[in-house]
């Protein structure tokens, strides 16, 4: 009984308190959630950080004060507090805070400035702008502190086998720096170009004109489209113009997709028979004739049987393009129902531009969505066209992004990809040994 009693009081004796060296996870925690609190306080009193101070050359200059208390933190890494701010208990825990924080961002609308009108107690937290709230401002300055000591540490007593992990960690500083310390400095702009027109003028947010150090000029637009479906309309329904009809029934609207390879379906009741189709087609009388005019519609010819009373239909029908009003065509069914071609939707659309920069030599080049054209520290995407007017459109959209910034965060996801597969080497050669 005494053995036990002695045993137990040695064990309390023993037990560490919060707070006492070496600390770990549930410090930590507290000490992430505090730097959190601080910044919901500072929300509430202050309103949302605000990014445009750190406009070139401030981002500089707050760079350089961090990477000086960096350099302090690695001169008195030793101490206990230091040791624990580089270490993993820490490093996790700030990660944890960011991802919710960046999950929360990524399922719930951001507005990219505050409302005008009183905000709700979720705008005033900093919810609906979560990158330039001060618990995220917080948090991304302390985990770039904690990532920057960590790798300063290694890259002071370099060695071979600390290139995977410099890599690695490196390349993530580098990126988050870039991120954050270069928003500040991007600047986002849309440009409407015209046909045979140049362009070097934009608006920005305040509807102010900006002239860039870039021109561009628009030689021509390509729009490419899907095949059209068919489909039952109801022309009574409102509204109640034919082309402005609703696809039958309500409930379940109906479709056949037009593939040639594919002639035979069925809505509802009748069977459908694909007899032909054309992509770009103008009407002639009752019939259409292939033509590559910039009016040309798609039409189709089809036989329809109703299966029930086994009624035969046959017919051309077009959803008239860009002008229905000119071209649009169905095949009555009876009174009130009739078969139609949906609007085919766009399969691709670029545009076949001249670069002209400021400073260097012009460039020809096509702009496709997803596929943006690099010019500098400008990148130039396509961002849309007059889509009342489809293939006829006389101008073309175009979203030039300037990133001062990128050529860093390329070196950064660089290094970090280096890191990954050094890491997969490295693994590969372990078993192999093992082996």
């Amino acid at each position: 009984m005494s053995l036990s009693f002695s045993r137990a009081q040695h064990t309390c004796s023993t037990t560490r308190k919060l707070w006492q060296f070496p600390w770990g996870y549930p410090e930590a925690a507290l000490f992430v959630a505090s730097i959190i609190l601080v910044g919901f306080m500072l929300q509430l009193t202050v309103g949302h950080f605000d990014i445009a101070i750190l406009h070139y050359p401030a981002n500089l200059i707050a760079l350089a004060i961090l990477a000086g208390l960096i350099a302090l933190g690695t001169r008195f890494q030793n101490s206990l507090f230091m040791h624990w701010i580089a270490g993993i208990p820490v490093a996790i825990t700030l990660t944890v805070a960011l991802l919710l924080f960046g999950l929360y961002m990524e399922l719930t609308p951001q507005l990219p400035r505050m409302p005008t009108q009183t905000p709700d107690l979720v705008s005033r937290l900093g919810f609906r702008m979560i990158t330039a709230s001060w618990p995220f401002v917080f948090l991304y300055t302390m985990t770039l502190i904690a990532l920057g000591i960590t790798t300063l540490k290694r890259l002071l007593r370099f060695s071979r086998r600390d290139i995977t992990f410099l890599c690695n960690h490196l390349g993530l500083w580098v990126l988050l720096a870039s991120a954050g310390f270069g928003a500040a400095d991007m600047m986002r702009v849309v440009m409407h170009v015209g046909a045979g027109e140049t362009e070097w003028r934009v608006f920005n947010q305040n509807e102010e004109a900006l002239e860039l150090p870039v021109a561009i000029t628009l030689k021509k637009f390509t729009l490419e489209e899907y095949p059209p479906n068919l489909t039952i309309i109801d022309r009574q329904a409102p509204p109640a113009p034919q082309p402005d009809s609703k696809p039958q029934p309500k409930n379940k609207q109906e479709f056949f997709q037009i593939d040639p390879k594919r002639p035979k379906g069925r809505i509802g009741d009748w069977a459908i028979t694909l007899d032909e189709y054309l992509h770009t087609a103008v009407r002639v009388g009752g019939e259409y004739r292939a033509s590559p005019m910039p009016e040309s519609t798609p039409a189709a010819k089809i036989t329809v049987q109703n299966l029930l009373t086994g009624e035969i239909k046959t017919g051309w029908v077009s959803a008239g393009g860009n002008t229905p009003d000119l071209f649009f065509s169905d095949l009555s069914l009876d009174e009130r129902y009739s078969f139609a071609m949906t609007q085919p939707e766009p399969r691709r659309y670029a545009s076949d531009i001249t670069i002209i920069p400021k400073e260097g030599e012009s460039f020809d080049a096509i702009l496709e969505v997803n596929k943006p054209v690099s010019v500098g520290d400008w990148m130039i995407y396509q961002y849309g066209y007059e889509t009342a007017l489809g293939k006829l459109s006389h101008w073309s959209e175009m979203e030039l992004v300037y990133d001062p910034w990128l050529l860093p965060a390329k070196i950064g996801m660089f290094l970090m990809a280096a890191g990954s597969l050094l890491l997969a080497w490295n693994g590969a050669g372990r078993r192999r040994t093992n082996q």
